[in-house]
């Protein structure tokens, strides 16, 4: 049986040490939003911010940075693989000999400092999206990382260990 989870159980507001950082960055832009300089939110400090929220919400132990495909681990020990984008683009990947037994992906926009939970589940149900094999990198398109999530038996998702601040409407 595959999960119907609500979607606005997945639309929370950035955790408040989360918020005030990317709160700082708007402020700054903003300072200085005549001129040029736009301070951009790079690839890894939003995959960061992926994993920071995916540690708060998941109770996710973060591992070294090894380059392997792994970023933590679930409480229950199953490795994990966090994805973020703030561009409104899907996950994307590479090719890489390990890949993690489970899949977080998250939207972040960070003008409103809110996430939403994209996809909660075996990594590989997502990327039976990609045609196989590949080199580089593929990105999984939103409406096909939304349907492959919506194939996520509810026995599988990963459970919240405390529920984050519901975004405001």
């Amino acid at each position: 049986m595959t999960s119907t989870t609500d979607q606005q159980d997945r639309d929370f507001l950035l955790p408040p040490i989360l918020r005030e950082l990317v709160q700082a960055r708007n402020s700054v832009r903003d300072h200085y939003g005549s001129s040029s300089l736009t301070f951009t939110f790079d690839g890894n400090l939003v995959g960061d911010l992926g994993e920071a929220v995916a540690a708060d919400l998941f109770g996710l132990k973060i591992a070294p940075r090894n380059g392997t495909g792994i970023d933590g681990f679930a409480p229950d020990g199953r490795s994990v693989q966090v994805k973020a984008s703030c561009t409104g683009r899907g996950p994307a990947f590479r090719m890489v000999e390990t890949r993690a037994d489970h899949l977080l992906f998250f939207h972040l926009d960070l003008e409103e400092c809110t996430a939403r939970l994209l996809f909660n589940g075996p990594e590989h149900i997502a990327l039976a999206c990609l045609k196989t094999p590949w080199t580089g990198q593929r990105m999984i398109s939103v409406p096909a990382i939304k349907a492959a999530d919506q194939r996520v038996p509810a026995d599988q998702r990963l459970q919240p260990l405390r529920k984050l601040e519901a975004r405001r409407a």
